[in-house]
């Protein structure tokens, strides 16, 4: 039976979530072993915990490591270790540059599947146009500021959002916490109160819930009552989180991000048992939700 290696950021994070539980029903449909291990945020232990893998005794090595990065780079280092013990690599959310190469010199198969963050980033500023017509300011809640998926989504949302809405950052980790203490940080500074803020948007619906969470524990009644009755929207779209606070009118609207485990391990069986070279990188399709043409 093949075993694959599923490492993930972090396990509090509702699409973490989903993208684990997903490659576990892959894992049983396609009868392939799956081991999901997470980081912690912390790209450190990501490295160790990956090279503890890839040198553990030949017997028990998994056939593929599947891993989306914590930090700034994809692991180039221990992407080489992996594909020196014949192990296949596949990086998810990232664009690893140094995928042509180890796709050269390596027989494992070797490959990228990320979420089309640009396409993300573009549904979000076009969620933007439809939910302030009349233009306005947005407070937008960006992941880690070296995280390409981050920067990515940032550069789609900022192509199509209007000219007449402003933007203002804050940067948060893909959790609810890490969104509640940004914008709770930035509410407790003098100016922010001074703020018309017409909409909240967030990259991840976590992070939109934290943001909803600091804003309801503002003290000044008559702030707290009109930043509430502004529009949120997210992004991952989960049925049980996202869609769900759609429907029951916490966020106006989210992204639709389908996990990319599942295509992930899809792939690599199809390498593995039928000798089908993946391409370099694979996309998933990002809808919005509700459709735009409803909001």
């Amino acid at each position: 039976m093949r075993s694959f290696v599923v490492s993930l950021t972090t396990d509090d994070n509702d699409y973490q979530q989903e993208q684990a539980a997903a490659a576990e029903i892959a894992g049983r449909r396609l009868g392939v072993g799956i081991q999901v291990i997470h980081a912690g945020n912390d790209a450190f232990k990501q490295s160790d915990q990956l090279l503890k893998v890839i040198q553990s005794a030949s017997g028990s090595r998994p056939d593929a490591i599947i891993f989306e990065p914590v930090g700034g780079t994809a692991l180039p280092q221990v992407a080489k270790a992996a594909a020196a013990a014949g192990i296949g690599w596949v990086v998810l959310n990232r664009e690893a540059e140094y995928i042509t190469e180890l796709r050269r010199t390596s027989t494992a198969p070797a490959f990228s599947v990320s979420s089309n963050h640009l396409e993300i980033g573009r549904i979000q500023g076009l969620q933007m146009a439809a939910l302030l017509p009349k233009g306005g300011s947005a407070l937008y809640i960006q992941g880690p500021s070296d995280n390409s998926a981050a920067k990515q989504r940032t550069m789609g949302m900022q192509q199509t959002k209007p000219a007449d809405v402003k933007i203002n950052m804050l940067k948060g980790q893909w959790t609810e916490e890490s969104a509640y203490k940004a914008v709770a940080s930035w509410m407790r500074l003098s100016t922010s109160n001074r703020q018309t803020i017409d909409m909240v948007s967030a990259q991840d619906d976590s992070m939109a819930l934290g943001a909803r969470k600091a804003i309801e524990e503002q003290s000044d009644e008559a702030v707290r009552a009109k930043w509430l009755a502004a529009p949120f929207t997210g992004c991952d779209g989960l049925p049980k989180t996202g869609q769900e606070w759609v429907r029951t009118k916490i966020l106006a609207a989210t992204v639709v991000v389908p996990p990319n485990t599942t295509l992930a391990i899809e792939m690599l069986i199809d390498a593995l048992q039928r000798g089908k070279k993946p391409p370099e990188l694979a996309l998933t399709v990002p809808t919005s939700y509700p459709p735009l043409e409803n909001l």
